[in-house]
Protein backbone atom coordinates (compact mmCIF):
# COMPACT_ATOMS: atom_id res chain seq x y z
CA UNK A 1 0.00 0.00 0.00
CA UNK A 2 1.08 3.33 -1.45
CA UNK A 3 0.52 6.48 0.65
CA UNK A 4 -1.39 9.02 -2.12
CA UNK A 5 -0.56 12.63 -1.60
CA UNK A 6 -3.76 13.55 -2.66
CA UNK A 7 -5.45 12.18 0.21
CA UNK A 8 -5.87 15.34 2.22
CA UNK A 9 -6.97 17.25 -1.27
CA UNK A 10 -9.68 14.48 -1.41
CA UNK A 11 -10.77 14.48 2.81
CA UNK A 12 -11.00 18.17 2.11
CA UNK A 13 -13.03 18.17 -0.80
CA UNK A 14 -15.65 15.67 0.68
CA UNK A 15 -16.47 18.04 3.46
CA UNK A 16 -17.50 20.97 0.87
CA UNK A 17 -19.19 19.48 -1.74
CA UNK A 18 -21.71 16.57 -2.34
CA UNK A 19 -19.77 14.90 -5.43
CA UNK A 20 -16.24 13.71 -5.78
CA UNK A 21 -14.70 12.12 -8.64
CA UNK A 22 -11.44 10.69 -8.11
CA UNK A 23 -10.12 10.82 -11.55
CA UNK A 24 -7.60 8.88 -13.49
CA UNK A 25 -6.31 6.20 -16.01
CA UNK A 26 -7.22 2.19 -14.98
CA UNK A 27 -4.89 1.21 -12.85
CA UNK A 28 -3.36 4.17 -11.06
CA UNK A 29 -5.26 3.19 -7.33
CA UNK A 30 -8.52 5.15 -7.41
CA UNK A 31 -10.34 2.34 -5.80
CA UNK A 32 -8.20 1.08 -3.03
CA UNK A 33 -7.65 5.47 -2.01
CA UNK A 34 -11.28 5.10 -1.85
CA UNK A 35 -11.38 2.63 -0.16
CA UNK A 36 -9.56 4.25 2.34
CA UNK A 37 -12.73 6.30 3.17
CA UNK A 38 -15.18 3.77 3.45
CA UNK A 39 -15.00 2.58 6.94
CA UNK A 40 -14.10 6.56 8.09
CA UNK A 41 -16.64 8.12 6.12
CA UNK A 42 -19.55 5.16 6.13
CA UNK A 43 -19.48 4.83 2.30
CA UNK A 44 -20.89 1.75 0.85
CA UNK A 45 -18.97 0.74 -2.20
CA UNK A 46 -20.13 -0.48 -5.32
CA UNK A 47 -18.33 -0.84 -8.61
CA UNK A 48 -19.45 -0.71 -12.66
CA UNK A 49 -17.05 -3.52 -13.35
CA UNK A 50 -19.18 -6.30 -11.18
CA UNK A 51 -21.37 -7.12 -14.47
CA UNK A 52 -24.93 -7.49 -12.47
CA UNK A 53 -24.26 -4.03 -10.60
CA UNK A 54 -23.86 -2.70 -13.84
CA UNK A 55 -26.82 -4.10 -15.78
CA UNK A 56 -28.94 -3.10 -12.60
CA UNK A 57 -27.67 0.58 -13.55
CA UNK A 58 -27.70 0.53 -17.27
CA UNK A 59 -31.14 -0.77 -17.10
CA UNK A 60 -32.86 1.25 -14.48
CA UNK A 61 -30.58 4.33 -13.35
CA UNK A 62 -33.31 6.23 -11.74
CA UNK A 63 -34.27 3.16 -9.49
CA UNK A 64 -30.78 1.89 -8.75
CA UNK A 65 -29.75 5.63 -7.63
CA UNK A 66 -32.96 5.76 -5.45
CA UNK A 67 -32.41 3.02 -3.75
CA UNK A 68 -28.38 2.62 -3.01
CA UNK A 69 -28.03 3.09 0.26
CA UNK A 70 -25.56 6.72 0.75
CA UNK A 71 -22.63 7.57 1.15
CA UNK A 72 -21.64 5.85 -1.51
CA UNK A 73 -18.68 4.82 -3.67
CA UNK A 74 -19.18 4.26 -6.91
CA UNK A 75 -16.44 3.12 -8.65
CA UNK A 76 -15.58 2.87 -12.56
CA UNK A 77 -18.68 5.61 -13.19
CA UNK A 78 -17.89 6.22 -16.43
CA UNK A 79 -19.17 2.80 -17.63
CA UNK A 80 -23.27 4.01 -17.02
CA UNK A 81 -23.27 7.71 -18.09
CA UNK A 82 -26.69 7.83 -17.89
CA UNK A 83 -26.56 7.79 -14.21
CA UNK A 84 -24.85 11.22 -14.24
CA UNK A 85 -27.94 12.87 -14.58
CA UNK A 86 -29.92 10.46 -11.92
CA UNK A 87 -26.57 11.89 -9.16
CA UNK A 88 -27.39 14.97 -10.56
CA UNK A 89 -31.38 15.08 -9.49
CA UNK A 90 -30.65 13.13 -6.08
CA UNK A 91 -28.08 15.68 -4.75
CA UNK A 92 -30.45 18.77 -6.20
CA UNK A 93 -32.82 16.96 -3.35
CA UNK A 94 -30.33 16.66 -1.03
CA UNK A 95 -27.01 19.40 -1.01
CA UNK A 96 -24.96 17.55 1.75
CA UNK A 97 -21.65 17.27 1.61
CA UNK A 98 -19.58 13.82 0.63
CA UNK A 99 -22.36 11.89 -0.64
CA UNK A 100 -20.89 10.36 -3.44
CA UNK A 101 -17.45 9.69 -4.16
CA UNK A 102 -16.58 8.49 -7.71
CA UNK A 103 -14.14 7.06 -9.42
CA UNK A 104 -13.69 7.19 -12.97
CA UNK A 105 -11.20 6.03 -15.35
CA UNK A 106 -12.72 8.66 -18.87
CA UNK A 107 -12.46 12.30 -18.00
CA UNK A 108 -15.55 13.91 -17.99
CA UNK A 109 -14.35 17.18 -18.98
CA UNK A 110 -13.95 15.86 -22.40
CA UNK A 111 -17.54 14.24 -22.74
CA UNK A 112 -20.14 16.40 -22.66
CA UNK A 113 -22.81 14.34 -21.82
CA UNK A 114 -20.71 13.44 -18.27
CA UNK A 115 -19.44 16.69 -17.27
CA UNK A 116 -22.30 19.23 -17.81
CA UNK A 117 -24.74 17.01 -15.39
CA UNK A 118 -22.70 17.32 -12.65
CA UNK A 119 -21.65 20.78 -13.59
CA UNK A 120 -21.48 23.38 -9.82
CA UNK A 121 -22.20 20.01 -7.57
CA UNK A 122 -18.71 18.06 -8.62
CA UNK A 123 -15.41 18.24 -7.47
CA UNK A 124 -12.89 16.75 -10.18
CA UNK A 125 -9.56 15.42 -8.41
CA UNK A 126 -6.77 14.02 -10.76
CA UNK A 127 -5.13 11.02 -9.51
CA UNK A 128 -1.76 10.09 -11.72
CA UNK A 129 0.13 7.08 -11.29
CA UNK A 130 2.57 6.73 -8.37
CA UNK A 131 4.68 10.00 -8.00
CA UNK A 132 8.63 8.90 -7.26
CA UNK A 133 8.00 10.75 -3.97
CA UNK A 134 4.82 8.40 -3.42
CA UNK A 135 7.07 5.45 -4.08
CA UNK A 136 9.97 6.39 -1.49
CA UNK A 137 7.42 7.43 0.85
CA UNK A 138 7.45 11.32 0.49
CA UNK A 139 5.13 14.38 -0.32
CA UNK A 140 6.90 16.26 -2.62
CA UNK A 141 6.90 20.17 -2.53
CA UNK A 142 9.44 21.13 -5.42
CA UNK A 143 6.93 23.05 -6.85
CA UNK A 144 6.03 25.43 -4.27
CA UNK A 145 9.71 25.66 -3.32
CA UNK A 146 10.49 26.93 -6.57
CA UNK A 147 7.57 29.55 -6.55
CA UNK A 148 7.36 30.57 -2.85
CA UNK A 149 11.20 29.96 -1.89
CA UNK A 150 14.10 31.24 -2.11
CA UNK A 151 15.70 28.38 -4.45
CA UNK A 152 19.21 29.99 -4.06
CA UNK A 153 19.64 28.99 -0.50
CA UNK A 154 18.84 25.33 -0.78
CA UNK A 155 21.00 23.19 0.63
CA UNK A 156 20.58 19.73 -0.21
CA UNK A 157 22.89 17.13 1.86
CA UNK A 158 21.78 14.09 0.18
CA UNK A 159 23.39 12.20 -2.79
CA UNK A 160 20.64 13.46 -5.41
CA UNK A 161 23.00 11.51 -8.37
CA UNK A 162 21.46 9.09 -10.37
CA UNK A 163 23.49 6.90 -12.83
CA UNK A 164 22.27 6.36 -16.26
CA UNK A 165 22.12 2.95 -15.14
CA UNK A 166 19.38 3.97 -12.09
CA UNK A 167 17.62 6.44 -13.76
CA UNK A 168 16.67 4.39 -16.83
CA UNK A 169 15.52 1.54 -14.07
CA UNK A 170 13.06 3.90 -12.35
CA UNK A 171 11.70 4.98 -16.08
CA UNK A 172 11.21 1.55 -16.70
CA UNK A 173 9.20 1.02 -13.68
CA UNK A 174 7.15 3.74 -14.46
CA UNK A 175 4.13 4.15 -11.57
CA UNK A 176 1.95 1.89 -11.99
CA UNK A 177 1.16 0.76 -8.86
CA UNK A 178 0.87 -3.10 -9.21
CA UNK A 179 3.98 -2.99 -11.55
CA UNK A 180 6.34 -2.08 -8.65
CA UNK A 181 7.83 -5.25 -6.86
CA UNK A 182 7.95 -7.62 -10.10
CA UNK A 183 10.30 -8.71 -12.10
CA UNK A 184 10.67 -7.28 -16.29
CA UNK A 185 9.35 -10.26 -17.80
CA UNK A 186 6.20 -9.92 -15.34
CA UNK A 187 5.92 -6.36 -16.08
CA UNK A 188 5.75 -6.93 -19.79
CA UNK A 189 3.22 -9.13 -19.66
CA UNK A 190 1.04 -6.68 -16.95
CA UNK A 191 1.67 -3.72 -19.85
CA UNK A 192 0.11 -6.37 -22.30
CA UNK A 193 -2.89 -7.17 -20.54
CA UNK A 194 -3.39 -3.47 -19.65
CA UNK A 195 -3.35 -2.05 -22.96
CA UNK A 196 -5.68 -4.70 -24.39
CA UNK A 197 -8.27 -4.47 -21.63
CA UNK A 198 -8.64 -0.24 -22.22
CA UNK A 199 -8.31 -0.67 -25.78
CA UNK A 200 -10.72 -3.12 -26.25
CA UNK A 201 -13.43 -2.72 -23.21
CA UNK A 202 -13.03 1.09 -22.44
CA UNK A 203 -12.88 2.41 -26.05
CA UNK A 204 -15.94 0.04 -26.83
CA UNK A 205 -18.10 1.54 -23.04
CA UNK A 206 -17.20 4.83 -24.57
CA UNK A 207 -17.50 5.61 -28.45
CA UNK A 208 -18.60 3.43 -31.34
CA UNK A 209 -15.56 3.19 -33.43
CA UNK A 210 -15.19 1.56 -37.18
CA UNK A 211 -12.02 -0.07 -36.43
CA UNK A 212 -11.08 -0.41 -32.71
CA UNK A 213 -7.91 -2.76 -34.05
CA UNK A 214 -6.21 0.08 -35.14
CA UNK A 215 -6.00 1.61 -31.53
CA UNK A 216 -3.08 0.15 -30.60
CA UNK A 217 -0.95 1.26 -33.55
CA UNK A 218 -2.12 5.04 -32.89
CA UNK A 219 -0.89 5.09 -29.87
CA UNK A 220 2.40 3.08 -30.52
CA UNK A 221 2.66 6.16 -33.02
CA UNK A 222 2.44 8.66 -30.74
CA UNK A 223 4.34 6.95 -28.47
CA UNK A 224 6.97 7.43 -31.43
CA UNK A 225 6.16 10.98 -31.31
CA UNK A 226 6.09 11.51 -27.02
CA UNK A 227 8.04 14.73 -25.70
CA UNK A 228 7.66 15.97 -29.63
CA UNK A 229 4.60 18.50 -31.06
CA UNK A 230 1.75 16.29 -31.98
CA UNK A 231 1.72 16.07 -35.85
CA UNK A 232 -1.37 14.64 -36.99
CA UNK A 233 -0.28 14.46 -40.45
CA UNK A 234 2.38 12.33 -40.07
CA UNK A 235 0.14 9.93 -38.06
CA UNK A 236 -2.28 10.08 -40.87
CA UNK A 237 0.11 9.30 -43.24
CA UNK A 238 2.03 6.36 -41.09
CA UNK A 239 -1.57 4.75 -40.38
CA UNK A 240 -3.12 5.28 -43.59
CA UNK A 241 -6.38 7.03 -42.36
CA UNK A 242 -7.69 10.04 -42.90
CA UNK A 243 -7.08 12.76 -40.69
CA UNK A 244 -10.89 13.47 -39.16
CA UNK A 245 -10.71 9.81 -38.00
CA UNK A 246 -7.21 10.13 -36.66
CA UNK A 247 -8.09 13.34 -34.51
CA UNK A 248 -11.00 11.28 -32.88
CA UNK A 249 -8.68 8.44 -31.40
CA UNK A 250 -6.27 10.86 -30.71
CA UNK A 251 -9.03 12.78 -28.59
CA UNK A 252 -10.11 8.72 -26.97
CA UNK A 253 -6.79 8.15 -25.85
CA UNK A 254 -6.59 11.38 -24.18
CA UNK A 255 -9.95 10.78 -22.71
CA UNK A 256 -8.88 7.24 -20.95
CA UNK A 257 -5.62 9.08 -19.83
CA UNK A 258 -3.19 7.51 -21.97
CA UNK A 259 -1.91 10.36 -23.36
CA UNK A 260 -1.67 13.81 -22.18
CA UNK A 261 -1.73 17.29 -24.85
CA UNK A 262 0.76 19.73 -23.31
CA UNK A 263 -0.35 23.22 -24.78
CA UNK A 264 2.52 25.93 -26.09
CA UNK A 265 2.84 29.23 -23.81
CA UNK A 266 2.39 31.93 -25.65
CA UNK A 267 1.70 35.80 -24.48
CA UNK A 268 -1.38 36.03 -26.82
CA UNK A 269 -3.85 33.29 -25.75
CA UNK A 270 -5.41 33.00 -28.91
CA UNK A 271 -2.10 31.84 -30.69
CA UNK A 272 -1.37 29.85 -27.21
CA UNK A 273 -4.57 27.71 -28.08
CA UNK A 274 -4.25 27.40 -31.64
CA UNK A 275 -0.27 26.59 -31.59
CA UNK A 276 0.23 22.61 -31.87
CA UNK A 277 0.40 20.92 -28.36
CA UNK A 278 2.97 18.31 -27.21
CA UNK A 279 1.92 14.82 -26.89
CA UNK A 280 3.24 12.64 -23.59
CA UNK A 281 2.60 9.26 -22.75
CA UNK A 282 1.02 8.73 -19.33
CA UNK A 283 3.42 6.71 -18.02
CA UNK A 284 7.25 6.33 -18.61
CA UNK A 285 6.76 2.22 -17.79
CA UNK A 286 3.84 2.81 -20.99
CA UNK A 287 6.03 4.69 -23.24
CA UNK A 288 9.18 2.17 -22.87
CA UNK A 289 7.00 -0.62 -23.54
CA UNK A 290 5.61 0.88 -26.75
CA UNK A 291 8.88 1.70 -27.72
CA UNK A 292 10.62 -1.89 -27.85
CA UNK A 293 12.90 -0.84 -25.24
CA UNK A 294 14.73 -2.56 -22.57
CA UNK A 295 17.09 -1.35 -20.11
CA UNK A 296 20.36 -2.07 -22.18
CA UNK A 297 18.55 -0.92 -25.77
CA UNK A 298 17.92 2.35 -23.73
CA UNK A 299 21.24 2.62 -22.61
CA UNK A 300 22.32 2.65 -26.00
CA UNK A 301 19.70 4.99 -27.55
CA UNK A 302 20.39 8.71 -26.75
CA UNK A 303 17.61 9.66 -28.75
CA UNK A 304 14.90 7.49 -27.65
CA UNK A 305 16.76 8.50 -24.15
CA UNK A 306 16.30 12.00 -24.32
CA UNK A 307 12.02 11.81 -25.48
CA UNK A 308 11.62 9.55 -21.99
CA UNK A 309 13.21 11.29 -19.94
CA UNK A 310 11.49 14.66 -21.25
CA UNK A 311 8.18 12.76 -20.95
CA UNK A 312 8.95 11.32 -17.27
CA UNK A 313 9.99 14.60 -15.81
CA UNK A 314 6.74 16.28 -17.35
CA UNK A 315 4.94 12.95 -15.51
CA UNK A 316 6.50 14.04 -12.09
CA UNK A 317 5.86 18.01 -12.29
CA UNK A 318 2.11 17.08 -13.72
CA UNK A 319 1.47 14.50 -10.80
CA UNK A 320 2.84 17.58 -8.34
CA UNK A 321 0.58 19.74 -9.53
CA UNK A 322 -2.23 17.82 -8.38
CA UNK A 323 -1.29 18.40 -4.59
CA UNK A 324 0.65 21.80 -4.97
CA UNK A 325 -0.48 25.09 -3.11
CA UNK A 326 0.72 26.83 -6.53
CA UNK A 327 -1.33 24.45 -9.32
CA UNK A 328 0.37 26.11 -11.93
CA UNK A 329 -0.08 25.25 -15.36
CA UNK A 330 1.97 23.01 -17.62
CA UNK A 331 3.36 24.23 -20.87
CA UNK A 332 5.74 24.28 -23.54
CA UNK A 333 7.69 27.06 -25.62
CA UNK A 334 8.49 27.32 -29.61
CA UNK A 335 9.64 30.52 -30.71
CA UNK A 336 9.03 31.41 -34.23
CA UNK A 337 12.89 31.36 -34.63
CA UNK A 338 13.20 28.10 -33.32
CA UNK A 339 14.10 28.92 -29.76
CA UNK A 340 12.30 25.94 -27.03
CA UNK A 341 11.82 24.88 -23.89
CA UNK A 342 10.33 21.98 -22.62
CA UNK A 343 8.38 22.61 -19.88
CA UNK A 344 6.64 25.80 -18.45
CA UNK A 345 5.29 26.51 -15.34
CA UNK A 346 3.02 29.73 -14.72
CA UNK A 347 1.11 30.65 -11.82
CA UNK A 348 -2.17 32.45 -11.68
CA UNK A 349 -0.14 35.63 -11.37
CA UNK A 350 1.03 34.85 -14.77
CA UNK A 351 4.60 33.95 -13.21
CA UNK A 352 6.70 31.00 -14.87
CA UNK A 353 9.49 29.01 -14.10
CA UNK A 354 10.95 27.73 -17.20
CA UNK A 355 12.45 24.06 -17.60
CA UNK A 356 15.30 22.27 -20.16
CA UNK A 357 15.72 18.64 -19.20
CA UNK A 358 18.45 16.48 -20.19
CA UNK A 359 19.32 13.22 -19.49
CA UNK A 360 23.18 13.30 -19.62
CA UNK A 361 25.17 14.30 -16.74
CA UNK A 362 26.96 17.31 -17.98
CA UNK A 363 25.80 20.95 -18.99
CA UNK A 364 26.86 24.04 -20.79
CA UNK A 365 26.14 27.48 -20.86
CA UNK A 366 24.57 27.05 -23.97
CA UNK A 367 21.65 24.52 -22.56
CA UNK A 368 20.57 27.45 -20.84
CA UNK A 369 20.49 29.90 -24.02
CA UNK A 370 16.78 29.24 -24.48
CA UNK A 371 15.86 29.77 -21.34
CA UNK A 372 17.88 32.95 -20.86
CA UNK A 373 15.95 34.13 -24.36
CA UNK A 374 12.60 33.50 -22.62
CA UNK A 375 13.78 35.64 -20.25
CA UNK A 376 14.22 38.78 -22.23
CA UNK A 377 10.21 37.92 -23.03
CA UNK A 378 8.77 37.87 -20.05
CA UNK A 379 11.11 40.34 -17.78
CA UNK A 380 9.70 40.65 -14.25
CA UNK A 381 7.32 37.68 -14.50
CA UNK A 382 9.59 35.21 -14.81
CA UNK A 383 10.99 33.63 -11.77
CA UNK A 384 14.06 30.84 -12.58
CA UNK A 385 15.73 28.96 -14.81
CA UNK A 386 16.70 25.64 -15.17
CA UNK A 387 18.47 22.71 -16.28
CA UNK A 388 17.18 19.55 -15.02
CA UNK A 389 20.60 16.70 -15.47
CA UNK A 390 21.29 13.69 -13.89
CA UNK A 391 23.78 15.26 -11.97
CA UNK A 392 24.40 15.88 -8.40
CA UNK A 393 24.88 18.86 -8.09
CA UNK A 394 23.06 22.69 -7.88
CA UNK A 395 25.37 24.47 -9.71
CA UNK A 396 24.21 28.42 -10.67
CA UNK A 397 24.40 30.12 -14.38
CA UNK A 398 23.98 33.30 -13.85
CA UNK A 399 21.35 34.99 -11.86
CA UNK A 400 17.96 32.77 -11.92
CA UNK A 401 19.53 30.14 -13.14
CA UNK A 402 20.73 26.64 -11.90
CA UNK A 403 21.29 22.91 -12.85
CA UNK A 404 19.70 21.06 -10.54
CA UNK A 405 19.69 16.92 -10.45
CA UNK A 406 16.35 15.15 -11.36
CA UNK A 407 16.37 13.37 -7.90
CA UNK A 408 15.62 17.15 -6.67
CA UNK A 409 12.10 16.72 -8.51
CA UNK A 410 10.97 14.26 -5.72
CA UNK A 411 12.31 15.89 -2.64
CA UNK A 412 10.70 17.73 0.22
CA UNK A 413 11.68 21.16 1.41
CA UNK A 414 11.06 23.20 4.29
CA UNK A 415 10.34 26.43 2.88
CA UNK A 416 10.36 28.08 5.92
CA UNK A 417 13.76 27.99 5.87
CA UNK A 418 14.34 29.20 2.39
CA UNK A 419 12.71 32.75 3.20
Amino acid sequence: MFKRNIKETVEKALKRAPVVLLNGARQVGKSTLALEFEKTHGFQYITFDDELIYLSAKNDPTAFIKNIQKPVIIDEVQRVPEIFLQIKIDVDNNRDPGRYLLTGSANPLLIPKLGDSLAGRMEIIDLMPLSQGEIDGVKENFIDTIFEGNFGKIYVDRNLALSKHDLIEKMLIGGYPSVQKIDEEDRQAWMRSYLNLILQRDIKDLAQIEKITDMPNILKILAYQAANLLNVAEISRDAKMVMQTVHRYIALLETIFLINLGPSWHTNLRLQITKAPKVYLVDSGLLIFLLGLDLKGALNDPFQMGKVTENFVVNELRKQITWSKIRPELFHFRSPAGQEVDIILQDRAGNLVAIEVKSGQTVTPQDFKSLKYLQEKVGKKFIKGFVVYSGSQIIPFGTDFFTIPIGLLWQQFNLKSND
